[in-house]
């Protein structure tokens, strides 16, 4: 599999960002499928997939802790282009679980209850949003963070089981804003209130102005931890 994601890399590494997926969302039609949070990034490749194929399948994962303004665009969305983003949801047992061996917030007391909790409310839910596909477009860019910044346009998820195509890996911040205004493009009001990423709200709180753009995502751990283990680059 290393040797057709490295042939991926190379055929097409100079493709427009359109073009690429108008290639993938037709060759793997019913296989295909687009993950999103709602950021400024997911908010582009969702303008341009439904534009290219409005039954194209966009799902997110509700962990139960988003903020409203995530739900509010998720709102907006749905209705500008007409559509509903299918919704998964942790499992009631596992947040159940949860509660019971870590309270309410004890995901801040270590990286491990935290990496627990992602795990419930992400992890699991993603592996049956994933049942069934062979290709997951996400809005992952490199100068994100330190942590995806050797990612590249197409990843194995082994995981998941999965070619993992990130469309938006080399655009930078000033691409997506300019995209989002030029195209009308719904998006987080808390964008405008310093949140450069934005996850579960009490795992994100706002930056100051030319901070490091996830800065504010799990800001009590260290920078190489600050995953919630959807996307972490396999080791060669």
């Amino acid at each position: 599999m290393r040797e057709k994601i490295k042939e991926l890399n190379e055929k097409f590494k100079d493709k427009d960002t359109k073009e690429l997926l108008e290639y993938f969302l037709k060759k793997y039609r019913g296989k295909i499928a687009f993950s999103s949070s709602f950021g400024a990034e997911d908010q582009v490749l969702t303008d341009l997939i439904l534009k290219i194929d409005a039954n194209a399948k966009i799902f997110t994962l509700d962990t139960g802790r988003l903020p409203y303004e995530t739900y509010d665009v998720m709102d907006r969305t749905n209705l500008k282009y007409q559509t509903k983003i299918r919704v998964y949801f942790p499992r009631s047992k596992d947040v159940e679980k949860l509660y019971q061996e870590q309270g309410i917030n004890g995901f801040y007391e270590s990286i491990e209850n935290r990496k627990e909790c992602c795990y419930a409310r992400k992890i699991v839910p993603l592996k049956r949003a994933l049942n069934g596909v062979d290709v997951w477009i996400t809005g992952l860019r490199a100068e994100q963070s330190s942590t995806r910044e050797l990612m590249q346009l197409f990843e194995w998820d082994e995981g998941n089981r999965v070619i993992k195509l990130n469309p938006l890996i080399l655009w930078s911040e000033s691409d997506v804003w300019d995209y989002i205004r030029e195209n009308g493009v719904p998006y987080n009001a808390l964008h405008d209130k310093g949140y450069p990423s934005i996850g579960c709200a009490p795992c994100t709180r706002a930056v100051e102005s030319g901070a490091d753009i996830r800065s504010g995502r799990w800001w009590w751990e260290s920078p190489e931890h600050k995953e919630c283990g959807l996307h972490i680059k396999e080791k060669k």
